[in-house]
This record gives structure tokens, C-alpha cells and sequence, in this order.
């Protein structure tokens, strides 16, 4: 959903600036996603009894490349049932050769200029995947666990001892140091002394430091810098050994004492505690929640783990990068993502880019016996650039790079880049990036840095838009545990019930959950989803796109805007009927709703124009449903009627046929952006009979506001006679008269002006508002009993003798009272309950609320008509 809602915005700009002229590029692009996709492979080799080392290296990759292959064109036909108008021709995909050479020749120029490097630091790894994996791929949630104080002993006096607190005892085997505040006055007298570390033969210092909280546990911390990122930070500014107590496997190694070796790390926990305790040095055992960092694809407890890695120094790219966002160069919308940015770009920390797997762009370095280290674009320009004989082994290195590294230079080497090729003369810098506020600094600042590195200085875009989150219709978080992922495909196709619980209940994490999930889809989904189609689907996320961080997803707001297509769909149905191609209209006469609905349609250009350039696609696309439903359908097109069935003045038809089919032909461009396939088809003949050439609609111009054709004196006319209209229609539903029952009207306090009025739109007053006469009080002249309308200073009057029967419908209205008030009673019983409005989700309790206001103002409404009734 998330996918289908950004590349509509996308989509939408796109047509836009390629309908006003811009010269555009669009290009349709994946990323190999390394972990992910070596995953799903490695699953179904286990699913044939085999391993990726049982293929080897090289058929194991052929085997990724072929599950690519599919993988690839299910994407791509998803983006084409989506309606990206993306130039397929430029198709690009990180692994591909011309990309693969752009990233080798970035990190051989970065490492010539020392900005790559290899080192031991502290990286997440998943003991399953056997990979550093990024902050991206690490969720963090609070879960229940326990605070466990141990008694280390004082080397110089064995019976005193200090007293620390950890969550993780299984770390203490790789401690270096007990750390306090050095304003502590509990411990300031052991700092530099030296403590026994408990089930080893080490002695390790007290040391001070401010990151300790002395109001937290004891005020003593453990510090094990090969394990906490904290620690190992601490243990820098001390200059402690890193103890590495794990293998890839999260199994204790040969660094800790032989009892705990081999033992996974959370048995070695229960052994260790239970150890410390036998020597009575296990002081007490707490609850605690606390936040751990699990593996967004494996579920497994991440491990800070001590490792060689490929690193970037990140600090002399990001400071060109922080000041193009400082000055202006670039723009984040809306403005106050530029926060986000600026918070992890002053902090930032040099960015580990190799990972412990197969697939993905492998490191351009090779080892020697001696362990020494050449970087090269291949082995033979690492030969010869070294004088290395063929004679001297090399192997190259085994990790791969982040796919983060590659996709940092999207921007320019799908352009081709290191050649300095037309395509990235023309289209480098990009003018917008359209993305989650989820990876500003995964992707966004690193193409930023990466883009003003290898461009010159120049920016890789210049503003970036900052879309928000799509949620199901309760603000919830869209996931398959929760049973309330929608698929876009079943949005446009439809999907009956046993399919979609089905496919929800497939491949779960937690089995269990099937039965909760059916609940909820049997509850929410009781005859599957209807096909909506795309159009109705891009429509709904258009009209979503506000610069608000989450977007709550109604399935009945899609159906609406279904309706909508349909009565577009209708419209142009009638006008087509009524003028056939060929038809010429070389002598019109323009009347007042002509004028109007011509005026009414600049103003919406003009606001979707703005909209636009603000990047308020959901204003963009309220103003166009509202002119297209409620102007042209409900009004002008009603209005059209008069003309052509009851008019005799031939130049006043073809000017309303001419208004008619034009406005057609514009509204279909005006709505093509968030529209494709519907505006597409009618135009193909509309804009025939409009006189407009072409193959295609989404090369035609864009509507451009023209001031010259507001009219003033047109539009106050028509909002005129729409306002009589509506009198009258809500006469006939208050007093509950039949839609086609003719009525009589009569006018009081009417002005010349509206006398004016009156005629020069009798037919349109007696055919819409269903009028048999209408008549002006005379002055001094009683009125009867009437049901009254206001246009202005004017009342209109609808005598109510003979038009209801008074007795029914005082009762019909008595019993829509009653049931409504029992509703309103019930409504204010639930949320006068404690229980419900401080239990339930803020959503829920919100709309009870609306529906207890909708009721009042509805029982209010009844009570008015009640005293109307009676009077008669």
C-alpha cells in the first residue's frame, strides 16, 4: 500500500510537468535488497533439503538471478497496473552492469582518498542471517525481562565488594571495567581500584564516567565494550580492551572460561546466573522492561558484535550534504523533515557498508597471504598498479556492500555515470525526490553525500518530498500479525472473503494468530472487496496525500470515488450522445451558464495549478472531484438540458454543446494526472469531437488558467438560481414532497433584480425546481401557510395546503424522533462509561462522538419541521 500510494503521488507530478512542457524522466528502478532477496532464496533451498554452500558462490548467485528474473517482472506489472507512466526504456536495476561499474569505480575513488577504510568496531549482527545488518533492519521493542545486581568483590579487601546491574549477565564475561559518576560520592573513593570479575581469573578497573546515571540500578555499570555500543563508546574514551565473548552464532567462544564455551548465549545466561548465585554473589533479580533490538527479518535478539568491516567516513561527505539543506540547494516538504535530517546528519557516525553475504556487489579488494590489502576496479589493475606477478596469489574479498551504497548513487549512475553521457548533462540535478520520512538518512541524506561527491559539488535533487505512512482506517499500522494488510492488486481486482482470509493467514509468524485474523476479515471484509479499479484507487491516495505523517486508509472512501469514475463515466456518455464528431460550431451564443461553468472551471485551474507547485496533491485533487461531481455533473450538464431540448435559438445550442464537449475535453486533462485509464478512453473520442489531435492524452497541454474568461455578472446569475433551486429542494425534503410532484411557488419581497432574474431563467426554475407557476405577492396581500426558502433579501414561499397529508407525516416525523432519540440515548450512555472511553482506541471513541452530534443536530432539524407541520 505504502508503494502504490508514493508512486501515485509520483505518478500524478509526473504527468503534470510532462503535460505543462517539462522535459521529464521518470525512471523505473529496484535495488537488489541483499539480505532480503538472499533470504528468500536460501528458503527454498531449504526447502529442497539444501544449503547455499552446498551451490557454491557462483551457482548460488545464478540461482538469485533467476528468482530476479521473476521477482522483477512482478514488480514491474504492478507498477503498470498502478498506471506509472515511467520511460520503461530506461528501466534500471543496482546489479546491472552499468550500475555494478558506477559503484565499483565510487569505492576505489573513496578508498584512494582514505574515505574507505577496513576496521574492528562494533556492528548489529544477526546471528542467523551471519551479517552486520543496518539500523534499518533492527526493530526495537519493549518486551519484559530482568534486572539482574551481581556483587563484584574488591581485589584489595575481598569481603567488600560493588555492586552492579545488567539485563544481559551473559556480557559480564567480556567486561572490561565497572564504571561510576565521578561526582558520586558513594564510589569516588574506588575509582582506580580494582575488582575480582566474577566466574574468570580477571581483575578489571573502577572508572569514572559521566555516561553513567547514578539514579539508575545501583549507580554502578558494567561496561563491555566488545558488546554495547555505549560501552564500546566508553571504553574509546578509556582506553579498555574489547573482549569478544561471541561467535557469528551468538555462542560463547574461546575468550570466556572453558565451563561456558559453546553454550548459546541464553543458556550461558541461566548458567551464569545460577553460578553467581551458588557463590553468593548474585544479590537480587528485579522485572524490568526493556527495549531489544530484533532482526526485522529473522526475529532474532541482535548482537553488538566486535568484527572486521568495510567502513565510509561519513563527516567530510556530510558536511557538503548539511550545507545544500542549510542554504537552500535543497528543500525538504514539508519544511520541518529538514529537522529530522539535520538531527542525524550532526550526529553522524562513519557508515559500515560490507555485509557477510553472497549476493550483492562484491568489494573490489584482494588479500594477499600476508593478510595485506589491495583495492582495484579488478584483479588485473590491482596486479599492475601493485607489481604483483601472476605468480602471487590473491583472493578477493568475500563480503558484498550494504545495497544502501549503491542505491546513494542512484541518482547519477543510472544517468551513466563515471561516462559523461547527454542523459546526465540533461537530467542531473533531478528537480524532486518523493519518499518516507523512514529513511531521510538511509537514502536520502546518502545520495546527498554521494551525489555532491561525484557531481562537482552539485546537489543530486532539489527538493524532496516527504510523504507520510499508509495505516488501515483506524490509524493502525498496516502488518500481516494484525490481519489488516490490504493488497492494491485486490483494490483494482476485488477478492472474495476465502481468498483474502487466505491469503492473510498464509505464512504467518505466529500461527496462533490465523484464528484472531479470520475474525477480523470475516468482521470488516463479510463479502470479500469489490473491484474498484485503479483509477478509484490512485484517486483515494491523491486525495489522502496531505503533508501529515500518516494516512488512514477507508475501503468506503475508495468505493466513493469509484461512484465518481462512474458518474464521470455517465457525463461523457451524454454529452457524446448529443454531439456527434464532424459536428462544427462556427456561430455560438455563450448564455449565463455557459459563462458560468467556463469561469467556475478557471478558478479550479487556477487552485489545482497552486496546489501543485505546493505539493498539496490532495488539494489538487478535492478541487477537481468538486468541480467535476458537483459543478459540471449536478449543475451545468442539468442546466445543458434546457437549452438543447427546449431551446429554439440555434447559436444557443451549439454555444452550450460547444461549452459542453470543451469542458469535457478540459476536465479530462485537468483530471489525467490522478486519472490515467478512464481520462485516457473517453478522450480518445472526446477529444476527437473537441477538434483536439494527438495519440494520447498524456501529451496534450495541461489546462492553463486564463483570467480572461472569469465573468462576474455570469456567475453571480448562476449561484443565483442554483440558491433558488436548492430552497426548493430542501423544502421537498424536509416536508417530505415527492421529487416530481409539481409545485406552486410564490415570490415575496422580490427585487427587480430578481424579477430580472426570474425570467431570464424561467425554463431552467420550471423544468429543474419541478414548478408549475411561479407568482410575486402582491404588496398588502396575506400569504398563505407556506414552507419558506431565502435567495438573498427574497423569500420564496411553497404553500403547503394540499401538497402532504398533515396527520402521517406528523407521525412519520414523531417515530424518526423517537428511534433517533433512543439512538442519542445509548450513544451518551457509552461515553458517559468510564470503561469505553478510556479502554477504547481514541479513533473509536472520536467517531461516537460525531455520531451523537449528528444525531442532535438531526433531532433539532426534525423538531423545526415538526413545528412547521403543525402550524399548517
Amino acid at each position: 500500500m505504502g508503494h502504490a500510494f508514493q508512486h501515485t503521488v509520483m505518478d500524478a507530478l509526473i504527468r503534470h510537468k510532462r503535460m505543462s512542457g517539462c522535459n521529464t524522466l521518470w525512471q523505473a528502478g529496484t535495488d537488489h535488497a541483499g539480505i532480503a532477496t538472499q533470504m528468500v532464496v536460501e528458503r527454498q533451498l531449504i526447502g529442497e533439503g539444501k544449503t547455499r554452500h552446498d551451490l557454491g558462490r557462483d551457482d548460488f548467485i545464478d540461482r538469485v538471478w533467476k528468482w530476479k528474473a521473476e521477482s522483477g517482472s512482478t514488480i514491474t506489472k504492478q507498477l503498470r497496473r498502478s498506471g506509472a507512466s515511467m520511460d520503461w526504456s530506461r528501466e534500471r536495476f543496482t546489479m546491472d552492469e552499468g550500475l555494478s561499474k558506477a559503484v565499483t569505480e565510487v569505492f576505489v575513488q573513496l578508498y584512494k582518498e582514505d574515505l574507505i577504510y577496513r576496521g574492528k568496531r562494533l556492528v548489529n549482527w544477526d546471528p542467523v542471517l551471519h551479517t552486520a545488518v543496518s539500523d534499518l533492519e533492527v526493530n526495537s521493542e519493549e518486551e519484559n525481562g530482568s534486572l539482574w545486581s551481581f556483587k563484584y568483590p574488591l581485589v584489595d579487601n575481598k569481603d567488600k565488594h560493588i555492586i552492579v546491574a545488567t539485563t544481559r549477565p551473559e556480557t559480564m564475561l567480556g567486561d572490561s571495567a565497572v564504571a561510576v559518576h565521578p561526582e558520586d560520592e558513594r564510589y569516588r573513593h574506588l575509582i582506580g581500584k580494582f575488582v575480582h570479575l566474577p566466574m574468570t581469573d580477571r581483575q578489571i578497573p573502577v572508572i569514572a564516567d559521566s555516561y553513567v546515571d547514578p539514579e539508575f540500578g545501583t549507580g554502578c555499570v558494567k561496561i563491555t565494550p566488545a558488546h554495547d555500543f555505549n560501552d564500546y563508546d566508553v571504553g574509546k574514551r578509556h582506553d579498555l580492551p574489547l573482549i569478544n565473548i561471541f561467535t557469528e552464532d551468538a555462542r560463547i567462544n574461546e575468550n570466556a572460561p572453558e565451563r561456558y564455551q559453546g553454550m548459546n548465549r541464553f543458556d550461558a545466561r541461566k548458567i551464569i546466573v545460577e553460578d553467581m548465585k551458588c557463590a553468593g554473589l548474585l544479590e537480587e533479580i528485579k522485572p524490568h522492561k526493556l527495549m531489544v533490538p530484533r532482526g526485522d527479518r529473522t526475529n532474532a535478539v541482535i548482537e553488538p558484535y566486535l568484527t572486521d568491516q568495510w567502513y565510509v567516513k561519513a563527516e567530510p561527505l556530510a558536511k557538503p550534504a548539511r550545507d545544500a539543506v542549510e542554504d537552500g540547494r535543497i528543500k525538504f516538504i514539508p519544511s520541518n523533515w529538514d529537522k529530522t535530517y539535520f538531527e542525524w546528519m550532526r550526529n553522524i557516525e562513519d557508515w559500515c557498508i560490507s555485509r557477510q553475504i553472497w549476493w550483492g556487489h562484491r568489494i573490489p579488494a584482494w588479500y594477499d597471504a600476508d593478510g595485506n590489502v589491495y583495492v582495484g576496479r579488478n584483479e588485473a589493475e590491482v596486479r599492475a598498479e601493485n607489481n604483483l606477478g601472476d605468480e602471487i596469489p590473491l583472493e578477493q574479498d568475500n563480503d558484498v556492500l550494504d545495497t544502501w551504497f549503491s542505491s546513494a548513487l542512484w541518482p547519477f549512475s543510472t544517468l551513466g555515470w563515471p561516462e559523461n553521457t547527454p542523459e546526465l548533462e540533461t537530467f542531473y540535478p533531478t528537480s524532486v525526490l518523493v519518499t518516507g520520512f523512514d529513511i531521510i538518512f538511509f537514502w536520502v541524506a546518502r545520495m546527498i553525500m554521494m551525489g555532491m561527491k561525484f557531481m562537482d559539488g552539485e546537489v543530486p535533487f532539489k527538493e524532496v518530498y516527504i510523504h507520510g505512512l499508509v495505516r488501515d482506517s483506524d490509524g493502525q499500522k498496516m502488518s500481516k500479525s494484525k490481519g489488516n494488510v490490504l493488497d492494491p492488486l485486490d483494490l483494482i481486482d476485488g477478492i472474495d472473503l476465502d481468498a483474502l482470509v487466505k491469503k492473510r493467514t498464509t505464512g504467518l509468524m505466529q500461527p496462533q494468530m490465523a484464528p484472531k485474523i479470520e475474525q477480523n476479515t470475516q468482521k470488516h471484509f463479510p463479502e470479500g472487496i469489490s473491484a474498484f479499479g485503479t483509477d478509484a484507487m490512485r484517486f483515494t491516495f491523491a486525495s489522502l496525500a496531505t503533508t501529515g505523517r500518516d494516512i488512514a486508509f477507508d475501503v468506503g472512501r475508495i468505493e466513493g470515488y469509484r461512484n465518481f469514475c462512474n458518474k464521470l463515466w455517465n457525463a461523457a456518455r451524454f454529452v457524446m450522445s448529443n454531439i456527434s464528431e464532424g459536428e462544427t460550431f462556427d456561430e455560438i451564443t455563450l448564455g449565463a451558464a455557459d459563462k458560468w461553468i467556463i469561469s467556475k472551471l478557471e478558478t479550479v485551474k487556477k487552485e489545482v495549478e497552486i496546489s501543485f507547485g505546493n505539493y498539496r496533491i490532495d488539494l489538487a485533487s478535492h478541487a477537481i472531484y468538486d468541480f467535476i461531481w458537483s459543478e459540471y455533473c449536478d449543475w451545468y450538464i442539468e442546466l445543458s438540458k434546457t437549452v438543447i431540448y427546449n431551446s429554439v435559438d440555434r447559436k444557443r445550442i451549439a454555444g452550450t454543446k460547444h461549452t459542453l464537449i470543451n469542458m469535457l475535453e478540459t476536465i479530462l486533462r485537468l483530471l489525467h494526472p490522478f486519472m490515467p485509464f478512464i481520462t485516457e478512453e473517453i478522450w480518445q473520442k472526446a477529444g476527437k469531437i473537441a477538434g483536439k489531435s494527438g495519440d494520447t492524452i498524456m501529451l496534450q497541454q495541461y489546462p492553463v488558467y486564463e483570467e480572461v474568461n472569469l465573468d462576474e455578472e455570469a456567475t453571480k446569475e448562476i449561484e443565483w438560481l442554483k440558491t433558488f433551486l436548492l430552497g426548493i429542494r430542501r423544502i421537498r425534503g424536509e416536508m417530505n414532497i415527492s421529487p416530481g410532484k409539481p409545485l406552486q411557488i410564490i415570490l415575496k419581497n422580490a427585487s427587480n433584480d430578481d424579477k430580472a432574474l426570474v425570467e431570464a431563467n424561467k425554463t431552467n426554475l420550471l423544468k429543474l425546481g419541478k414548478i408549475d407557476d411561479i407568482t410575486m405577492l402582491k404588496d398588502g396581500e396575506q400569504a398563505p401557510e407556506s414552507a419558506i426558502a431565502i435567495v438573498g433579501e427574497m423569500e420564496i414561499l411553497v404553500p403547503m395546503a394540499g401538497l402532504i397529508d398533515k396527520e402521517s407525516e406528523i407521525a412519520r416525523i414523531k417515530k424518526e424522533m423517537e428511534k433517533l432519540q433512543k439512538d442519542l440515548d445509548k450513544s451518551k450512555t457509552k461515553l458517559g462509561n468510564p470503561n469505553f472511553v478510556d479502554k477504547a482506541p481514541e479513533t473509536v471513541v472520536n467517531k461516537e462522538k460525531e455520531r451523537v452530534a449528528e444525531m442532535e443536530s438531526s433531532l433539532s432539524i426534525l423538531t423545526q419541521q415538526l413545528k412547521r407541520i403543525e402550524k399548517i
